[in-house]
């Protein structure tokens, strides 16, 4: 039996227009950003058997050899405790462009959901290309895999602190 532990919803108009416009600066009006809004759809599985909710982009980019993108997905997790959201790029785009997360992959905790940001997920992605392969991904576009995966702790675990921040908020 496959454990349900989590549900994707999107974050907020009001935090998604903070974090593009923080991102990008002014490169986007408010309503381009609405219409991106709208547009958004949560993630899904592909077929009964995909471990990864595939997340589509925002945006449209293009990112030739060496280069970097963060974007905001508009997108939040609720996660049961004892889990946590492992983001990865698709296969496909790894495989063909070396396409990176900045970090290897992305950790979203349980409690993340509640950061100040509302938990909003973002990607920084590189184009880590050796053969000189530049990766167009258009808006609605699956760039990003995210898997649910279980965790423990140690027996003589004390940890009592709660989440105050959002991105990088639990470095003490």
């Amino acid at each position: 039996m496959i454990n349900k532990v989590g549900a994707f919803e999107k974050v907020s108009l009001k935090q998604f227009k903070i974090d593009m416009k923080s991102t990008f600066g002014e490169k986007y009006s408010d309503e381009e950003i609405e219409k991106m809004y709208e547009k958004i759809t949560l993630p899904e599985r592909a077929t009964t058997g995909s471990a990864g909710y595939d997340i589509r982009s925002t945006i449209n980019f293009t990112l030739n050899p060496n280069e970097s993108i963060k974007i905001p997905t508009g997108i939040r997790v609720l996660i049961d405790e004892g889990w946590w959201l492992g983001c990865f790029p698709r296969s496909s785009l790894g495989f063909k462009y070396r396409l990176q997360l900045d970090n290897q992959a992305g950790i979203i905790d349980s409690d993340y959901y509640f950061a100040e940001n509302c938990g909003h997920i973002f990607a920084k992605i590189t184009n880590d290309s050796k053969n000189g392969k530049s990766v167009t991904i258009n808006e609605g576009d699956r760039f990003i895999q995210a898997i649910f995966i279980p965790f423990g702790i140690t027996y003589n675990d004390n940890t009592t602190e709660i989440r105050q921040g959002g991105i990088g908020s639990t470095n003490q």
